[in-house]
């Protein structure tokens, strides 16, 4: 997974609860432009700290795993420019 696929993640959750990134850059004492960047993969380096706040705040869980030596079809799809 790589952070633009982590962000898309975090906006679409965000948006499903129905919470503007202004409340929950509130809620979690960040910037909404933080919150922004982070969701665009605008921001090169994002503390872990962060990502796993807004992920509990979401809901969501991050799970870290070992490379798959092969890739996966999202991977590959991504590589030739169609989404998953």
């Amino acid at each position: 997974m790589y952070l633009d696929d982590i962000g898309l993640v975090i906006q679409q959750a965000r948006k499903s609860k129905k919470i503007t990134q202004y409340a929950l850059a509130t809620q979690l004492g960040m910037s909404r432009a933080t919150i922004s960047g982070i969701e665009k993969g605008t921001i090169s380096e994002i503390g872990i700290r962060k990502v796993l706040s807004i992920c509990d705040a979401l809901g969501l869980e991050l799970l870290v795993q070992q490379k798959s030596k092969r890739p996966t079809l999202q991977q590959l799809l991504k590589r030739d420019g169609r989404d998953a």
